[in-house]
């Protein structure tokens, strides 16, 4: 038993520091689409902390998910929030499961590339969106009465830039129309589906978004149509996305890293092939002996002497 655990350790370390030199050499690859990709969570969280300061607190807006969902209030506010966070960690642990397991589909700094350009479009046209029209927030630190509805001018700069981490994020006030929960969870959710290999995951995986949807309206942190607009608009962001970044390559065969090739360059192959077929030659472009052609049979150098030989004895 300590030997078969001992050789099994041995095998995920091997497996471990080879999967890590190949996501290494992605990275140096890839390295500015992820900074970008980061860069761009802070610019996120910066223009949400910003907005607050634009926030006017007033009456809660007739919503129908709210006539029809019982508000959880402050006690049970944690529900919506303790779901995001399993979905987020979840998801984070599945795109790191190439170290860890020998049979798998994806490249971790692949897929994070893929993720981070979904979260940047759609984070892109939130900030747009809540920038154009501030609603007053329906969440009970965004009423009338809170010290947090509004927020005090800025002493500095700096206030601003270190967005109060995070308590900022989690009680920010104006940034509505759309859900950035949503935007997370269906970037995550969609991109699984794709890529993930467990269909009952997949479809627990709707099912938790749809859970996270009611769950944020009954805790009153977005409005009904925020949630709505955050449906249609990530699923439409991530098809045309989808359909302009180039595929991952599959690992599924257990194939080393080989990076796609550019249309033109699958084109012009079989063309290449099919031409040194055709004049006798081998595939192989290091191979460059002569083929002839003698009573229908291809003969390279060595057979054409041997063939030359055979009919000069029988003369």
């Amino acid at each position: 038993m300590t030997v078969y655990i001992g050789r099994e350790a041995s095998k995920l370390w091997k497996r471990i520091c080879a999967e890590t030199t190949t996501e290494i050499n992605l990275l140096a690859d890839s390295w500015k689409y992820i900074l970008t990709g980061l860069i761009f969570q802070y610019i996120h969280g910066l223009a949400a902390r910003g907005v607050h300061y634009l926030h006017r607190p007033g009456p809660t807006l007739q919503d129908v998910g709210f006539f029809l969902l019982p508000e959880f209030g402050q006690d049970k506010s944690y529900i919506s929030e303790t779901v995001f966070t399993f979905v987020f960690l979840s998801f984070i642990v599945w795109t790191f499961h190439p170290f860890i397991f020998k049979s798998k589909k994806i490249y971790t700094v692949l897929i994070w590339c893929r993720v981070l350009a979904f979260l940047v479009a759609s984070q892109f046209l939130r900030i747009i969106t809540f920038y154009s029209t501030q609603l007053p927030g329906p969440n009970y630190h965004c009423r009338e009465g809170s010290k947090l509805a509004r927020l005090p001018h800025p002493e500095s700069v700096f206030e601003v830039l270190l967005i109060n981490f995070p308590r900022g994020m989690t009680h920010g006030c104006g940034d509505l129309i759309f859900s950035s929960h949503m935007i997370f969870t269906l970037v995550f959710v969609l991109t699984y589906q794709k890529y993930g290999t467990k269909r009952c995951i997949k479809q627990l995986g709707w099912l938790i978004a749809v859970v996270q949807s009611f769950l944020i309206i009954a805790s009153r942190k977005h409005y009904t149509v925020d949630v709505t607009v955050a449906w249609y608009t990530v699923n439409l962001v991530v098809f045309f996305l989808d359909k302009k970044l180039p595929e991952l390559p599959d690992r599924t065969g257990g194939a080393s890293f080989l990076l796609p090739l550019s249309t033109k360059d699958k084109d012009s192959k079989p063309k290449e092939e099919n031409h040194k077929l055709l004049n006798g030659n081998s595939v192989d472009p290091a191979d460059w002996r002569q083929r002839t052609q003698v009573n229908g049979k291809i003969l390279d150098d060595a057979n054409l002497v041997h063939a030359d030989a055979t009919a000069m004895n029988g003369a």
